[in-house]
């Protein structure tokens, strides 16, 4: 019989936050923090937590796999379900083929921070809804790592890479 591994506790210190913006192939306008929480390659999954700067637009992307978010606070939607608006405690599921651009409204008085569960890949799509580039559990590492080295931060705690 095998053990069940122990539990994996990070608290917020031990990873911190990269900034992303515009220079960046998968985002369009504006920009935000990320803090990947935690990061399984062989399985698909990346969680992260963002800060998303009133006015942050992401390219239009398809998942491949089930997402889940949730809103901690101030407000975003999809440009494609303008009236369908996530805001504080709010929880989206995303089944695995929906596509989408995240916008984020420039109004919000405060940044937007939002937990998500990645299970796939991002397809993010061109103006002809073609695949421009792909964003997984292993290319979200690598983001990471190199962001937390180009802006002079270690990583303290373990990701399950």
């Amino acid at each position: 019989m095998s053990a069940i591994p122990a539990a994996m506790l990070v608290q917020a210190a031990e990873l911190p936050y990269i900034n992303l913006d515009s220079s960046l192939p998968f985002v369009n306008e504006g920009s935000f923090k990320l803090q990947l929480l935690h990061v399984n390659v062989e399985a698909g999954l990346w969680v992260i937590r963002t800060l998303f700067r009133p006015g942050t637009t992401l390219q239009k992307h398809k998942h491949t796999g089930e997402i889940v978010a949730f809103t901690n606070s101030g407000s975003w939607h999809y440009l494609e379900y303008p009236n369908d608006i996530n805001v504080k405690d709010s929880y989206l599921f995303e089944p695995a083929g929906s596509v989408h651009t995240l916008h984020v409204p420039a109004s919000n008085s405060e940044d937007t921070e939002v937990c998500f569960v990645m299970n796939g890949a991002n397809l993010n799509l061109d103006d002809q809804d073609e695949v421009e580039s792909v964003l997984d559990a292993g290319a979200m590492l690598d983001v990471y790592r190199s962001m937390c080295e180009a802006e002079g931060k270690s990583i303290s705690a373990l990701l399950d890479a």
